[in-house]
């Protein structure tokens, strides 16, 4: 996947070479923050995933239970319903393919 441009038309070399050039120029050490792989296998992923999406469902269900009456017809309280209404059963059924071995 290429990098997002800088600007409205492509720079050249030069003019990359220069922006490099002013952006090392006051000697401050360049920090570059990676996100750390996630190691956990696809299926493993898929899991938790799912678990995530049950949990936060169980959390919409309460938080609808503690709407007062005045907010039950609410825009809030038909979106809550909707999360709450949804069946997570069927993606819990599913079981991901193993792939390769690695799995």
């Amino acid at each position: 996947m290429p990098r997002p441009s800088i600007g409205e038309t492509a720079k050249t070399g030069g003019e990359r070479q220069a922006r490099y050039r002013t952006r090392h120029a006051n000697g401050a050490p360049v920090i570059r923050i990676r996100r750390p792989i996630d190691r956990r296998s696809r299926i493993r992923r898929w899991n938790d995933a799912i678990a995530a999406a049950v949990e936060l469902q169980a959390e919409y269900a309460e938080w609808l239970d503690a709407l007062p009456d005045n907010q039950q017809d609410s825009t809030l309280a038909e979106a809550l319903r909707a999360i709450v209404e949804l069946d997570l059963s069927e993606l819990q059924a599913i079981e991901p393919p193993r792939g390769f071995g690695r799995d």
